[in-house]
């Protein structure tokens, strides 16, 4: 199944990766709960992810960097705003420089993850990402955030087999 619909709405400054997968709710939920399931999954197959701490609790933060084909490793982090297991996860999100701190110069977004059950075998998930700017919508999809989404959630299937 995977990824089955995207949307970007400029108005509403969002974008929205709605996927669906052939698991219960419970176990999509671990993915984003535990450490070494969620790093088999975000990031793309090219830029795998390391979670070197995370804390789903509201209020929790998380840190990680991606490993790139050519050795870089980009870093990112979370900060936990909302975490209603198994339905519903909302959290900031940003770029962090080398050392994890927050990086002013690129902004943060928010990312709202429903998980809901159309079958009890079978897991919906909407990812809305809500940026704060036009402009910083706009430089965030010109770095292949889209892309990287789409393909990221796209693993999702292999690790549910």
């Amino acid at each position: 199944m995977g990824v089955t619909n995207v949307e970007k709405d400029p108005t509403e400054l969002t974008l929205t990766i709605t996927a669906e997968f052939n698991a219960p709710v419970t176990r999509v939920w671990e993915l984003w709960e535990i450490p070494r399931q969620l790093e088999r999954w975000w990031g793309p197959p090219t830029y795998p992810a390391t979670f070197q701490s995370h804390d789903l609790s509201p209020g929790g933060t998380s840190s990680y960097f991606m490993t790139g084909p050519e050795g870089d490793q980009p870093h990112g982090w979370w900060r936990v705003l909302i975490a209603e297991p198994p339905h519903r996860l909302v959290f900031e999100n940003g770029i962090a420089d080398d050392s994890g701190e927050p990086n002013p110069s690129i902004p943060s977004n928010t990312v709202r993850a429903e998980l809901s059950e159309p079958s009890p075998t079978t897991t919906r998930m909407e990812a809305v990402t809500t940026f704060q700017t036009v402009a910083s919508m706009e430089m965030m999809l010109a770095m292949g955030m889209e892309e990287g989404m789409k393909l990221a959630i796209g693993q999702i299937d292999d690790l549910l087999r």
